[in-house]
C-alpha cells in the first residue's frame, strides 16, 4: 500500500535570501527541489506539497503600496495577497513538476488547490501582533497609516532601518477541503496546497466563511494537513541537512535520530533558535503527538541519501 508524505518546502525552494527574485531564479531553484523529490515517487510515496511565500507576498504588498501612492490604485487585502501567490507559485510549482516528471517517465497528474486555513478570531496572537509584512516606513508615516488605516507597526528587527506592519500569527485549527486534498493525494495525484500557510478564515455567527489579516506559519499549518489526511511522513525541507543542538556554538552536536519526549525537553531548554529552527521542531512534534509515524526535518538535496536527515518519531529509532 502506498504512503502518503506531505512535504512542506522551505523558502530557499523557490528563492535565495541573496537574490532579487526573478522569475528565472525561483524557476530554477523549483526545478532543482522537484528533482530531489522524484526520489520518493519512485520509492511509492503519494504527495502532498505545501510551500512558503515570504518574498513573494512581501513583493506584492509593496506593489500594492507603490500602486496606491503612485496612482490611487485601491491596495488589495492580505488575504487576497496571500491568495495571489498561492496561485502564481503554485501554478510555477504545477508547471515545472510536469516537465520533471515527464524527464523521468513518471505519469501523474499535478494540481493546485488554493488553501483556506481555519483560525480562532479570539488567538490570543490577536493581542499581539507580531509577524511583519511589507515595505519599511519612517515613523511618521507609520504613526499616520497607524491612524488611517487601523495597522498596527513596529520597529525593524535588529540591523532593520525604519517600521514595518505586523500582523498576528495565529495557530491554525483545520484545512478547508480536507477530504478532496485526501482523496486526490492517494489517487495518485499530486497535490500543492496551503501556499504561505493558507489563507486564515473563521467561520462568523451565520456560519459563513469570514477573513482576518494574519499571517499562519507554514511549517504548523502543513502539519495541520499532515495530520488530517492521515499521512504517514511529514517532510520539513529546509536549508540544513540536519536538526543540530546549539547551531552555531561550539557546542554545536547533530541530532540525527529523536524521540518525541527528549525532542520536547529540548525544545524547552532553548536548544533550538527561535524564529528558525523551532517553529520546524515545533510543527513536526504536533505531527507526531497526533499519531504521524515520522517526521524528518532536511535538506531537499539529501532526500535520496538513505541516512538523510534527522527523524522525529515518537519512539527512539527507526
Amino acid at each position: 500500500m502506498e504512503k502518503l508524505a506531505v512535504v512542506a518546502l522551505g523558502g530557499n525552494a523557490l528563492l535565495r535570501d541573496n537574490e532579487t527574485g526573478t522569475i528565472e531564479e525561483q524557476e530554477r531553484h523549483t526545478s532543482e527541489t522537484i528533482e530531489n523529490l522524484i526520489f520518493l515517487i519512485k520509492e511509492g510515496y503519494n504527495l502532498i506539497i505545501t510551500h512558503g511565500n515570504g518574498p513573494q507576498v512581501g513583493n506584492i504588498l509593496m506593489r500594492n503600496a507603490a500602486g496606491e501612492q503612485l496612482y490611487g490604485i485601491v491596495p488589495m487585502p492580505l488575504d487576497i495577497c496571500v491568495a495571489d501567490t498561492q496561485g502564481g507559485l503554485g501554478y510555477m510549482i504545477e508547471r515545472i513538476f510536469r516537465n520533471v516528471l515527464k524527464q523521468h517517465g513518471i505519469r501523474k497528474n499535478v494540481i493546485t488547490i488554493v488553501g483556506m486555513v481555519e483560525i480562532d478570531p479570539n488567538d490570543q496572537a490577536f493581542s499581539n501582533p507580531t509577524k511583519r509584512i511589507g515595505m519599511y516606513y519612517t515613523e511618521d508615516q507609520a504613526q499616520k497609516m497607524s491612524l488611517d488605516k487601523g495597522w498596527v507597526f513596529k520597529p525593524g528587527k535588529k540591523d532593520e532601518k525604519g517600521w514595518r506592519r505586523v500582523v498576528p500569527s495565529p495557530v491554525p485549527k483545520s484545512i478547508l477541503n480536507l477530504e478532496i486534498i485526501d482523496d486526490l493525494a492517494r489517487d495518485g495525484n499530486i497535490v500543492i496546497t496551503c501556499g504561505g500557510g493558507g489563507i486564515p478564515v473563521y467561520y462568523d455567527s451565520k456560519d459563513e466563511i469570514r477573513t482576518i489579516d494574519a499571517v499562519i506559519d507554514k511549517d504548523l499549518a502543513s502539519s495541520v494537513l499532515a495530520t488530517g489526511v492521515g499521512a504517514d511522513e511529514f517532510y520539513i525541507l529546509t536549508n540544513v541537512p540536519f536538526i543540530y543542538k546549539d547551531f552555531g556554538l561550539p557546542t554545536q552536536e547533530k541530532l540525527e535520530f529523536l524521540d518525541y519526549n527528549d525532542t520536547v525537553k529540548y525544545l524547552e531548554n532553548g536548544t533550538f533558535a527561535e524564529g528558525s529552527m523551532a517553529p520546524k521542531i515545533v510543527a513536526a512534534l504536533e505531527f507526531i503527538k497526533n499519531g504521524g509515524d515520522k517526521s524528518i526535518i532536511t535538506e531537499a538535496s539529501k532526500l535520496e541519501d538513505k541516512s538523510y536527515g534527522s527523524k522525529i518519531t515518537m519512539e527512539y529509532g527507526l
